[in-house]
């Protein structure tokens, strides 16, 4: 009997199995398999079980087109009817007496815990490949009618209650076989329940490589739910939390969006506040109220997205602004927000900001005409220029503007220190001045040098002074008065440090001393350079002197030993940074290394393709970041654990014809470069960058409000 005989290709199913429209009630039972997340003791065979499945699955997936093509020419219609049906009936007849539609009631299959469209799309995706060769077509549950090219209009009753039949239980809501129990099958489980563990994962194996994909599918489709289990919220919330610890960030994110309860967990204060100090942030962050809708969701995708190493997010979209936060969050009882995650999500997006979005234009401040500024100070929200025009200028870094002009040098201002609205000023007219930079009043005028005041160093109410005199002098700021003279060296002091406790001079005398400036006694003369002596860095242990003759030298404080000399460079090192170990310096070889201090070695050298291409000038650096400038007119940004080129963050119009940039200074959110010519080409001014992650308009803490910093406020260093 071919399919025209029969009707409706779909029937063939019901023929096949030998079971008429009226009988079908009796011979269809719905499967009692238990639901999804309920307590059911995983055997633990089960998960080779179900490794194996996946691996067949995957076999199937591969060969399956062309396995059912050649078996399609082999076996008749009614057995491809009966191997493809996603549906199978039990001729167990049922002595209840409920009607069909009490038994067979439209649920959700709790095999699988799936509903109609899910399984419908996943039966489609799984059985694309064998559709074309069937003989019988299925019907989705969206389907209102039945196709049939073979019947005519006039179709019997029993055929029409056939249809009404699957159309009421389609067959993705139940679990039926398509022949009665095997005989035998009770002994069969009985041998297999006697064996060991190893021969039952063997008989396993040799079954499963027996079965055919849609029996494989029915076996993974009853085991996989067994391991949908949510341990987390069994656990007690000691231990959950525990759990958690050990997810990265970016994890511990994803987590928060499962569900409420782990979203309550993942808002746990302690847990965060592990993860920035691992990140190295010391003080949790309290988001203003307008603005937690925002971190709480774009916030949190942004991160998600970054992290885990997509290209695109929401924090990456150059038009992405607060207001476009979505709202769907503020509907949901949200946990209370972590001060500490909040810390960590604000200083990731800070972090992308430097990185890789695009870099908001630049505020401009001129004030010093063509003159060079001559030196750099960055504190709070307020940025200090020196120049040689004899003047200082103070700025707000918030709103641009210039808020005071230090006048009262008779000569070039060459050095400068500033801490909270306390300014000190050298100049080449051989005095100090300290003033307030609220006022503008100089408060005190320090004379006592012959020369030039080349350098200084500012600890506390003292200031440490250099001058070319080749003496150094220590100040009390407060009173005016000088409390020591420090005599010794041979030449122009060039560079100083003080901790309060020591004082550490370099000079053109090829010397690095240390002094006890209470006693103004000399404890050590460092001796080994063979050229002058342009730049120094104190930690309290260690002095790292850099020096005309290419090399860089770390000595022992204590008791004046030589322990390192740096090699690798060619030219003046004018420019280093110690921070911990690591020590960062600059070169006019155009080159930045950066170094071990300890163990001496040479970690990285910041060249290839994307070096500056003329002497650096100034750097910068954090755990994350170097930060160079250049006579080439370049800024340019490091990785520093890496040596990577990340981006230019400024480059100058008139770069490589006379635009130098001299001097830069940094905080978390704000870079701040002094640039200009020797020869006219690029006008004199202050570049201020922002790259705060919410600025001070949106009402988020600016830079002078934020209790950290990535740049320590570097001492002035001198090109």
């Amino acid at each position: 009997m071919d399919g025209a005989e029969r009707g409706h290709p779909e029937d063939l199913w019901w023929d096949c199995c030998g079971t008429s429209s009226s009988q079908v009630e009796e011979h269809v039972t719905v499967s009692d398999s238990p639901p999804l997340g309920a307590d059911v003791e995983v055997d633990d065979a089960l998960k080779p079980v179900e490794d194996i499945l996946c691996n067949k699955l995957a076999l199937y997936s591969s060969s399956d087109e062309s396995e059912d093509m050649g078996s399609s020419q082999s076996k008749p219609a009614e057995v491809l009817d009966v191997v493809d049906a996603p549906w199978s009936v039990a001729t167990a007849p049922s002595t209840s007496t409920e009607t069909a539609d009490q038994r067979l009631s439209p649920q959700l299959s709790p095999s699988t815990g799936q509903d109609n469209s899910s399984r419908k799309r996943k039966l489609n995706m799984e059985t694309e490949a064998e559709s074309s060769d069937r003989v019988v077509r299925r019907r989705g549950p969206g389907d209102e009618s039945l196709e049939d090219s073979s019947t005519d209009e006039g179709e019997s009753e029993g055929a029409l209650e056939r249809k009404r039949l699957k159309k009421l239980y389609p067959p993705w809501k139940m679990n039926v076989f398509p022949t009665p129990q095997p005989p035998k099958l009770k002994s069969w489980i009985d041998t297999f329940k006697n064996w060991n563990s190893g021969e039952r994962l063997m008989a396993l194996d040799s079954l499963i490589d027996s079965c055919e994909p849609v029996q494989v599918r029915h076996m993974m489709e009853i085991i996989e739910p067994q391991f949908q289990r949510d341990f987390i919220s069994l656990l007690p919330k000691e231990l959950a939390l525990h759990v958690l610890s050990f997810l990265e960030p970016a994890d511990l994110l994803r987590a928060a969006q499962t569900c409420r309860y782990w979203r309550l967990l993942s808002e746990d204060n302690l847990l965060w506040r592990e993860k920035c100090k691992a990140s190295g942030i010391d003080s949790p962050w309290t988001v203003p109220v307008a603005r937690r809708d925002f971190s709480s969701s774009q916030l949190i995708s942004a991160i998600i997205s970054s992290i885990g190493g997509s290209s695109t997010s929401a924090l990456d979209n150059p038009r992405f602004s607060p207001s476009s936060a979505s709202t769907s969050f503020s509907t949901i009882s949200q946990p209370t927000p972590s001060p500490w995650k909040a810390a960590f999500l604000r200083q990731h997006s800070i972090e992308m900001n430097w990185r890789k979005k695009p870099i908001r234009p630049p505020k401009v401040l001129k004030g010093h005409d063509d003159h060079v500024i001559t030196c750099l100070q960055f504190s709070d929200s307020r940025i200090l220029s020196g120049s040689d025009d004899n003047t200082l200028r103070v700025w707000s870094a918030t709103t641009g503007k210039c808020l005071r002009v230090l006048v009262g040098h008779i000569g070039g201002v060459w050095s400068s220190q500033m801490h909270g609205s306390t300014v000190i000023s050298g100049s080449t007219d051989r005095t100090l001045k300290v003033w307030n930079a609220e006022t503008g009043q100089c408060l005190h005028t320090l004379y006592g040098h012959t020369s030039t005041v080349r350098c200084m160093h500012l600890h506390g109410k003292k200031v440490v002074s250099g001058s070319r005199d080749a003496t150094l002098r220590v100040w009390n700021i407060e009173t005016g008065v000088c409390l020591h003279v420090l005599v010794g060296h041979l030449a122009a002091v060039r560079c100083v440090q003080y901790d309060g406790k020591l004082v550490v001079s370099g000079a053109y005398d090829y010397m690095v001393k240390v002094w006890n400036p209470e006693r103004e006694e000399c404890l050590h003369t460092l001796q080994g350079h063979t050229n002058r002596v342009y730049s120094l860095q104190f930690d309290g242990k260690h002095v790292v002197s850099g020096s005309l003759d290419t090399s860089i030298r770390v000595w022992d404080v204590r008791n004046g030993t030589l322990k390192h000399t740096l090699i690798g460079h060619q030219s003046l090192t004018s420019g280093m940074e110690l921070r911990n170990r690591i020590l960062v310096s600059g070169n006019a070889d155009s080159t930045v290394k950066v170094w071990d201090i300890v163990s001496g070695r040479c970690l990285q050298t910041l060249s290839g393709p994307n070096k500056h291409q003329s002497a650096v000038t100034c750097l910068q650096f954090n755990s994350k970041f170097v930060i160079t400038s250049s006579d080439d007119g370049t800024v340019k940004l490091w990785d520093v654990k890496t040596g990577e080129f990340i981006r230019n963050l400024i480059a100058l119009d008139s770069g490589g014809s006379g635009g130098v940039v001299w001097r830069i200074r940094a905080t978390e959110t704000t870079l701040v470069c002094a640039v200009g010519s020797r020869n006219g080409t690029e006008e004199t001014k202050l570049l201020v960058l922002d790259f705060d992650a919410h600025p001070e308009e949106d009402g988020a803490p600016t830079s002078s409000q934020s209790s950290t910093s990535l740049f320590d406020e570097p001492d002035p260093i001198a090109s």
